[in-house]
């Protein structure tokens, strides 16, 4: 039986016993900051099981895809070297919220193991928390299993926590017995060792305590049940294997690369761990990038990059010199792509960023490599035995040369690495980069208005309808933020209205400006913000009279700043839907700036955009405009707004009610922006800049409406400027700024070439100067040189000259620096060489610099120091 039926025949089962199958979350967990990944079923559950939230089924099974990498599940040195460790695994798991109990959990798994799967009951075993005696007789009672093979064993394996507090309960373990063979010794058994003789194959936890602070657990009044078995593991049962990398879920991806290494997989041990970790990391790396993670030096990216270059550092040991990873992340998708569709939709996507990655370490490790050889033979001769922690953070510091490729090269040729030495410089980097970062002098607006959200403060938005509204002051804060009965002309400060149209800063959008009118002033709307759902705060300046405290007011918002920004943000969306087409499925907003100017939107992509592809882009979304769509707003509950297929903004707060912002055929988002009433009113899009802005996020500029005519306006402008200046008409001004460049290019050939010939003559002369030191010939002296490139052939040519000696050459530039050329000819190399010369001697003009043996080039900043230089050469030429 193959492991896709098995995940199939599990969640079918469940679907026949009244389970809901519901999909596997993502790998990075939904407002869960406290996980780094998905690490298991119960993961998307866990506000369920704290009450926190209620879903319309009360029974859940699925296969989750989980990842283990990090915190008390790091694995990743036991990956490839053992049978069951993993860093990506999939959990199957049911789920029971307040419904059924002990015996149904019971009876469900003691059936599809027994029944489904076939496997045979005199094989199979059970433990049970040691307090729980309902557990061990239902057991008996239900299952049929001998008291015999029931095993009652303590809290560290038989007792399951969500954490300190909360939820917990006793949970009881199906273990299958693997024959005799599998033992370890004599003290074999369960509850006495942890090998794989007894394997654990399903885990049922009773969730039926809550813990409080003080330790005591207290009945939960609906007590619940979850529940996890690895595929991995129960298809090695299944299929009568003993390792989970023999199993269908890993063969096809160990022959691929077995194949491209030209080596036999079980004929090796070094060989085989290889292909093991290759086969673990590639179905990692594939799964993460599809869930939107790239390599980058912190946080999940970081961990992605490091599986990525560990993967392709055990290649590199089975012979895999070039990039392999992303063809076996490619077969990943081919094995599991049916289960997991998302694999499919991002798949070209994701065999390039792990290609682009290989590509880029591969650089990184034969520099490092290199080094760390050079370390280890210092280390030997000097008969040391430990690497220092200070090195193996230079390696990565300057490298990215990760520290567990270092402890397996140290490991092999019987050296050590002190890795808290190493720790220890990673936190000093920490400490100096948070000193040297200055913050953004801001501060964070909820805290701002922290005693008015403490008051229970509200206002009510009435903008999406109208600009215009009459309200009341119901709070006033000076320009210091303390509370105030009124603002006089001439100063600042925060109001409050108990409704108002202006859109307080928030979701990338930024707040509205306007004005405010009372019977005893006027003043202007700065800026409004937003520190919470409910309360808008505004920024005024009083320009006449006062305001006072629980006047009425007419409020008013800027018409052209509120439409300027309405169309930059209803392009946003058009945007986002313009860029996934063009570039892929894979691209996810990471944030945006929505003002009545710009538009700035950040999003997830590995590399630069081509211009064919900012054209496209572009394209698209005027195509959108022009097409004149209906920009519809819709309040949903937030599952049927999901259900519908709107996007939502990862990590994004929502409430119970959303507004859907929906472009037929175009775009569907949750948004509690403003927005336009069609596409049309947008006028023209241009995109002004594309950049990077971290690992794997790019951001675009743009402008819409008038704003982008400018952009136009300003760029034909300066076109006919330009036109004039090289008296060419539009349509003209290209080829004539090439031909243009043809001509310096070939005035410059023809300078360097009249240069060369002259040097060449003058060089005739400069072997007049040749000295004989320490009876080694000796010429060194000053060039008169427009650049490095003619100096290099002036010193091949008395190379050619000089076919036993040192000769030095110095150039003053014109920038105020000074180029050194050095060459030592190939019989002298046993005395010196010109790379190692070259570093005392351009320390003279205040440079360093290296090169080969032969020859040697360096900088310096000091052209005064020139004499001194040649002065030094000549002593150590001298010996």
């Amino acid at each position: 039986m193959k492991a896709s039926e098995i995940r199939q025949k599990f969640l079918d089962y469940y679907k026949r016993q009244g389970h809901e199958i519901v999909s596997s979350s993502g790998l990075v967990p939904k407002d869960d900051p406290s996980l780094l990944f998905t690490n298991a079923g119960m993961v998307q559950f866990k506000k369920v099981f704290l009450g926190q939230e209620r879903r319309p089924y009360n029974r859940a099974t699925t296969a989750q895809k989980c990842l283990r990498v990090g915190g008390k599940h790091n694995d990743l040195e036991n990956v490839g070297r053992t049978a069951r460790h993993h860093t990506f695994f999939e959990m199957l798991g049911n789920f029971s919220f307040g419904d059924y109990f002990k015996a149904d959990a019971i009876r469900f798994a003691w059936e599809f193991l027994t029944e489904e799967l076939k496997l045979p009951k005199e094989r199979l075993y059970v433990t049970v928390f040691r307090d729980d005696d309902e557990a061990e007789e239902l057991w008996q009672k239900v299952a049929g299993v001998p008291k015999e093979r029931i095993y009652r064993l303590g809290e560290k394996d038989n007792f399951w926590s969500m954490g300190d507090t909360g939820p917990c309960g006793p949970c009881s373990e199906i273990l299958i017995d693997q024959g005799q063979h599998m033992s370890c010794g004599l003290q074999c058994g369960i509850g006495k060792c942890d090998c794989d003789r007894f394997l654990e194959i399903w885990n049922l936890v009773f969730m039926q305590y809550d813990q409080t602070e003080n330790g005591t657990r207290v009945p939960l009044p609906r007590p619940s049940i979850d529940t996890g078995m690895g595929l991995e593991r129960i298809s090695a049962v299944v299929q009568g294997v003993f390792s989970n990398f023999d199993t269908d879920l890993f063969q096809q991806l160990i022959g691929h690369t077995a194949n491209m290494a030209g080596v036999t997989y079980k004929a090796n041990d070094e060989t085989d761990t290889a292909l093991r970790v290759i086969a673990d990391h590639s179905r990692s790396a594939a799964f993460m990038i599809t869930d939107g993670i790239l390599p980058s030096n912190e946080g999940r990216g970081y961990v992605l990059r490091r599986l990525i270059r560990r993967a392709f550092r055990f290649g590199r040991l089975i012979g895999l010199r070039d990039p392999f990873l992303h063809s076996v992340c490619a077969k990943v998708v081919e094995a599991m792509g049916d289960a997991y569709p998302e694999l499919h939709d991002n798949s070209s996507f994701m065999v390039r960023v792990v290609r682009e990655e290989e590509e880029r370490f591969g650089q990184t490790l034969d520099k490092g490599l290199d080094i760390l050889e050079e370390e280890l033979a210092r280390l030997q001769e000097a008969g040391a035995k430990a690497i220092s922690g200070e090195f193996a953070f230079k390696l990565y510091d300057t490298f990215g040369f990760p520290l567990d490729i270092v402890n397996d090269i140290a490991e092999k040729r019987g050296f050590s690495v002190d890795e808290p030495g190493y720790k220890a410089c990673m936190t000093e980097q920490k400490v100096r980069a948070k000193k040297a970062w200055k913050g953004s002098g801001e501060t964070d607006i909820a805290s701002r208005f922290h005693d008015l959200l403490a008051a229970g403060l509200t206002s009510e938005f009435v903008g999406y309808q109208d600009l215009e509204a009459e309200s009341r002051v119901v709070t006033i804060l000076d320009e210091h933020g303390k509370p105030a009965t009124r603002l006089t002309q001439g100063h600042g400060g925060w109001v409050v209205f108990a409704a108002t149209p202006f859109y307080g800063e928030s979701g990338g959008q930024a707040g509205d400006r306007g004005t405010v009118s009372t019977m005893t002033g006027d003043a202007d709307v700065l800026d409004s913000l937003k520190p919470s759902q409910n309360l808008t705060v505004h920024k005024v300046f009083v320009n006449e009279g006062e305001l006072l405290m629980a006047q009425d007011a007419m409020l008013r918002v800027d018409v052209e700043l509120r439409a300027a920004t309405a169309r930059n943000h209803t392009t946003t969306h058009l945007l986002q839907a313009a860029l996934r087409k063009v570039l892929g499925d894979h691209v996810k907003q990471s944030g945006s700036l929505v003002g009545p100017d710009r538009l700035r939107f950040d999003f997830t992509h590995i590399s630069a955009l081509t211009p064919e592809e900012l054209r496209a882009v572009e394209d698209e979304v005027n195509r959108a405009i022009v097409a004149s769509l209906p920009v519809s707003r819709e309040y949903l509950s937030q599952q049927q707004a999901l259900a519908k297929g709107a996007t939502a903004l990862f990590g994004e707060k929502y409430g119970e009610t959303v507004c859907v912002i929906e472009v037929p055929g175009v775009s569907m988002e949750l948004c509690g922006g403003t927005h336009l009433a069609s596409t049309g009113q947008a006028g023209l899009f241009v995109i002004l800049s594309e950049s990077g802005v971290a690992a794997g996020v790019r951001r675009i500029e743009a402008a819409t409406g008038l704003n982008a005519l400018s952009v136009y306006q300003a760029m034909r402008d300066e076109l006919n400027e330009v036109g004039g200046m090289l008296k060419a008409r539009p349509g003209e001004i290209v080829s004539r700024v090439q031909n243009m460049q043809k001509e310096v290019k070939s005035l410059i050939k023809d300078k360097d070439q009249l240069q060369a010939k002259l040097l060449s003559g003058e060089s005739r002369n400069i072997m007049d100067e040749v000295q004989e030191v320490g009876g080694i010939k000796l010429l060194a002296v000053k060039a008169d040189v427009p650049n490095v490139k003619v100096l290099r052939e002036q010193m091949d040519d008395i190379r050619s000259k000089l076919p036993s000696g040192v000769a030095c050459l110095a150039a003053p530039q014109e920038d105020g620096k000074v180029a050194l050329i050095l060459y030592v000819s190939k019989d002298l190399h046993g005395r010196f060489t010109a790379g190692g010369l070259i570093k005392d001697v351009a320390a003279e003009v205040g440079g360093s610099g290296g090169g080969r043996p032969d020859m040697a080039q360096a900088g310096g900043t000091n052209p005064e120091g020139i004499d001194k230089a040649f002065e030094k050469l000549k002593e150590l030429v001298a010996g």
